[in-house]
């Protein structure tokens, strides 16, 4: 059964860092396209980054560019997203997907999700 599930939300103050890993099981991550979400209250979910070994393609929305970092360990069959500067608008439930072999930024195109973890930024 394929199953995803984040951990590594909670409170943090604005220009602090978390760290949080999505976790696979039932088939392997390097084979398929990984991408992290966010929801916040009131607001679409929006492509946050997306990984692709097998298309060997990184993909960061512009609000988190160069402060989120995603990255992928094939051992422990799981994708992390190291978030740096965090500021409160990252404030949002965060999701991991799997697609396909490529990436995509629309949430539309993943067909399994986690369940979410919450990060909240705020002083």
């Amino acid at each position: 059964q394929l199953q995803l599930v984040e951990s590594g939300g909670g409170l943090v103050q604005p220009g602090g860092s978390l760290r949080l890993s999505c976790a696979a099981s039932g088939f392997t991550l390097d084979a398929y396209a990984i991408g992290w979400f966010r929801q916040a209250p009131g607001k679409e979910r929006e492509g946050v980054s997306c990984l692709s070994n097998r298309q060997g393609s990184i993909y960061y929305a512009d609000s988190v560019k160069g402060r989120f970092t995603i990255s992928g360990d094939n051992a422990k069959n799981t994708v992390s997203l190291q978030m740096n500067s965090l500021k409160p608008e990252d404030t949002a439930v965060y999701y991991c997907a799997v697609r396909g072999w490529s990436c995509s930024g629309y949430a539309a195109d993943f067909g399994s999700w986690g369940q979410g973890t919450q990060v909240t930024v705020s002083s």
